[in-house]
Order: structure tokens, then sequence, then C-alpha cells
């Protein structure tokens, strides 16, 4: 739907729909949010973990799916049921084909790390097993330093450069994450920088504290450090954004969180990839200024604990099987006296040091679990989980096996493994998605006829089959229909401003409907509506 009131853009998209009198405006469909109000100061918040986790298991934050009626549609979306460019999400790779080297590149925009001079420390992370500091390089740009665990060399380094080019070409806001080999003596101590030590006082840091922290930090045959240099993201730090809700001091932040089709979407994205951690604590917002406009940009980050890392360590059976905590596994083993063995355990999975545990052979995206609940997730419904399953599926094999060799494995058994992984859980996810809805896509008017692609047919998920197409003049004022005798892909030739085209294919549940647009080039596209 067309925005009417530029102060309020993502209103316009969603809620405010109803208050209109008209379905269609004549900038539909919208493929980018208006331009946003320009904000002032906002005031920074940090999101406490354990806060997160109980008010996530023990409560149910924001407004869920109605168990009986019409369920919640997402928000955030155009009339052909896209997720529009906006401050959240940029189509990408879904929309427009990638070429392999930009798939390659993903958010790096030529910032690694300059090694003209050494890296001067300004801050640091000394405890547990994969410390990491904060440095300025020569240039003075800032960038955080994440080591892999000395147990798994590799494993969280290649799954946090990997992750951030999927989901970049997902769609996503992401930092730019570099792997980077260095020498001792790249590393200096800024005389100006202070830690927390391991008895809790503050003090100056000094190359002794950084030798000490690096004992836990893995080295190459060539005795290098291996790290990702991830560049700091730009704007003032805002703190995590909630996957339900709205920020309240952001004007355009006005779609429920747990409503946003990128957020519900996000579920089947982390279910391929294996991010079980996808929790706020692993999102960042800033304040960012475009062409003197400021306004709130959401980001995505940590990218080390996917695949089949849980950063620290290889992920457990457990990762992705079930929640940390859900009441009936807890009552199970309660009353089992720990005797029972779920079938994940059972199950044997392929296994590299330098991938972690991660498999596509025994994934079910449907059971998939992160870590614990989240609302957006659990909203997605079908139209939701396609809409994503769509991106999915739009990674070729080379695409995969290319976003895969970023990670710069030393063991060739390691890329292929999490390669060969990716595509298979890539195809369950496709299958599983694309016949929960009429699959029917990529709608143009060619020749006088409607045409379109069954997805669920071109992967051979399901087999050919027909369609019934039956054709309505729509009043656009008063959102009501003419049914017309006319049936079939041809257009009927009527005087009207639109038409909709009610598809179906033997499924009574499943259908898509078209709406067509008279303008002087002809009939166009301008909404699609999906039942199941």
């Amino acid at each position: 739907m067309a925005v009417k009131f530029p102060i309020l853009p993502f209103l316009a998209l969603t809620i405010l729909a109803p208050l209109f009198a008209e379905k269609f405006y004549p900038d539909d469909p919208v493929w980018e949010i208006p331009k946003p109000i320009s904000v002032g100061r906002l005031k920074p918040r940090k999101l406490n973990d354990y806060y997160d986790f109980f008010r996530n298991t023990f409560a149910r934050p924001g407004e869920r799916q109605p168990c009986k009626g019409n369920p919640i549609r997402a928000g955030a979306v155009n009339t052909l049921d896209e997720v529009p460019d906006s401050s959240w999400y940029t189509n990408r790779h879904g929309r427009r084909r990638m070429s392999i080297e930009e798939l390659m590149r993903g958010p790096d925009r030529d910032n690694q790390p300059s090694i003209d001079g050494p890296w001067r420390i300004v801050s640091a992370k000394t405890e547990g097993v994969t410390p990491g500091f904060s440095f300025l390089d020569s240039k003075n740009r800032r960038y955080f330093l994440k080591f892999d665990p000395i147990t798994n060399p590799e494993m969280a380094t290649a799954a946090d450069v990997i992750g951030s080019k999927f989901f970049y070409a997902l769609g996503y806001n992401v930092p730019e994450n570099y792997l980077v080999f260095f020498d001792r003596n790249r590393l200096v101590v800024d005389p100006k920088t202070t830690f927390v030590d391991a008895f809790g006082k503050r003090r100056r840091m000094s190359e002794r504290d950084v030798d000490e922290t690096l004992r836990n930090v893995p080295r190459g045959p060539d005795g290098q450090f291996r790290a990702v240099a991830s560049l700091v993201l730009p704007g003032e730090y805002l703190g995590e954004f909630r996957y339900d809700g709205t920020r309240k001091d952001d004007p355009n932040d006005t779609v429920p969180h747990e409503h946003r089709r990128d957020l519900r979407g996000l579920f089947v994205f982390c279910a391929w990839l294996g991010h079980d951690d996808s929790r706020a604590i692993n999102t960042l917002d800033f304040l960012v200024e475009e062409n003197g406009v400021r306004f709130v940009k959401h980001h995505l980050i940590d990218f080390g604990s996917i695949l089949g890392s849980a950063s620290t360590k290889s992920n457990s059976a457990r990762s992705g099987n079930e929640y940390l905590f859900s009441w009936k596994p807890s009552l199970i083993q309660l009353f089992t006296l720990g005797l029972y063995v779920p079938d994940w355990a059972r199950r044997n999975y392929d296994f590299h040091p330098a991938v972690g545990l991660f498999e596509g052979e025994e994934f079910d995206p449907e059971k998939y679990r992160t870590e614990y609940p989240n609302p957006a997730f659990l909203n997605r419904l079908p139209d939701d989980t396609y809409w994503a399953a769509k991106k999915v599926m739009a990674f070729t094999d080379d695409d995969i096996r290319a976003i895969v060799k970023t990670g710069k494995y030393s063991d060739p058994r390691a890329e292929q493994l999490v390669a060969r992984a990716l595509i298979r859980r890539r195809d369950k996810i496709g299958k599983t998605y694309f016949t929960r809805v009429l699959a029917l896509d990529n709608f143009v008017v060619s020749n006088g006829k409607l045409e379109f692609e069954d997805l669920a047919v071109k992967h051979e998920f399901v087999p050919p089959r027909s369609y019934e197409i039956r054709w309505s003049v729509f009043d656009n004022e008063q959102e009501t229909r003419t049914p017309l005798p006319e049936s079939g892909a041809s257009i009927p030739r009527v005087e009207a401003a639109y038409l909709a085209a009610d598809i179906s294919s033997g499924n009574p549940k499943q259908s898509v409907t078209v709406y067509l647009r008279q303008s002087k080039p002809g009939w166009t596209v301008v909404g699609i509506e999906r039942r199941w």
C-alpha cells in the first residue's frame, strides 16, 4: 500500500491500512520504505542476558498468534507480500542474483585492518576460553578481535566470517568481518588501556597481560595467530533490539517486532545456518545519519556460534533440538530418573574439530529450536516461512560452496562437510515450506496472459500440476469483487481499473489471489494474497 503520511511510514504499510478507503494506491507496490523521521538523541540501553532468558522462557512477551480465529499476518510487507527495503532489511540475493564475487565479498568494503603499523589494544576481554581485544589500526579504525577456542582451531572464526556473508546476502545489516593472520608483535598495548583482571581489580594493561591472554589462543603451524577482526559498526551505540514490542523512543519503529516478516522469517535462516544463539543479545541498534536524516539502523551480530560451533566449544547434540529449558523434556527426565535418551541424542552426526557438530541428514526445519523461545519465531505463519524459503532456495550449490570457502578451513574435508550439510538443509527447507502454501511466484503479464512459476514443481518437490484461474473485476475503493465468466490464464477483455485472479490447484485450502491494475503500458501485477 502506498504511504499517505510521511510521518508514519511503517504504519502506512501495515497498521493504518484499515483507515484508508482504498486497498491499492498509485505507488504500490512499495519496494523501499519512505524517508524516515529524523530523530534526536536516543538513550542507549543494555539488555541483560539472564533477564532475556527468563523473560522468554517463563513469560509470553509480545502478542502471540491466537489459538483460534484469524491468524495475525506479518507486518512490514508490501502489497506483493514481500519485504521492502528499510533500516531493518535490504533485498539482495533473493530478489536480484548476486554474483559469486559479490557473495564472497558480502558486507566487506575493503576495510581490512591496515598492516602499515601496529594494532593498538584499547580494551580487552581476558576472561573465558575465547578472549578478545579491541584495537585501533594505523588508520585509527576500531575493530573487535575474536579468536577460536584452543580446542577447536578455525571453528568460531570460520563460522563468524561465513555467517556474516550469508546473512548479508539474505538481506540483513551485519558487521564487516575479516579473517586476519598475524604475529604477536603486531599487537601493542595503548598506554591508557585498562582492564579488569582475574581478581576483579581494574588496572592498566601490560604486554605481559596480552601474552597471558594469548596462551588460551591456538596458533597455526607457522606460529601466527588466526582471528576475526570485526569492524566497529558506524553510528551511536544504542544497544540491542528485542524480538517483541517496539522501541518507544523511535518514531520509525511502529511494527511490533514479533509481527515483522523479516524477523519471523529469520527463523528459517537461523535453522538453515544452525544459528541457535539467535537471541536479542546478538543484535545491535545504532543511530546513524544519512543525507541529513538521523535514524536507527538494526543489525545482527556475532555469528561465531553458528554451523557446528558453540563459540567456545563444539555444539552439543542438544543444540538446535531443544531449548535450554522447557517443561516437557524436563519432566520426562525427572520421571524416568534421567534414563530416557531423546532421539536427537542417539543420532550419528558429522563432526570435524574445525567445524564442530553440524549435519544435514537428520535436520528437520520445523523441529529446530533456538536456545530459548523467540516471540517472532513462534509467530511465524506459512507465508512467512515461504518467503524465507524462497531466499534460501535462491542459493545454488556453487553459491554455497563459494561462501563456505571464505572461512579458509585448512582441511578441505571441513569445507566439504559444511557445504554438504548446507545444501542438504537448503533442500529440506524448500520441500517443507514450498508445500505448505501454493508456491506460485514471479507473476507477470505477458502477451495478454497471466504467467507464473510454481516453485514447488520447479524444484521437484511436487509433480507437475494443473491450475484453475477464476477472474473478477475488483473495486479498489469498496474492496468488492464482481465475478466474470472467463477462466484460465488469458486476461479478460473488460473495462476495469483492477482485476483479481483466484488461482488454485487441487487443494481447496491453498490458493493465491493476484491483483492486476490497468495502466498506460497495460496490466501490471500490483498485489498478491496467499491462503492455506
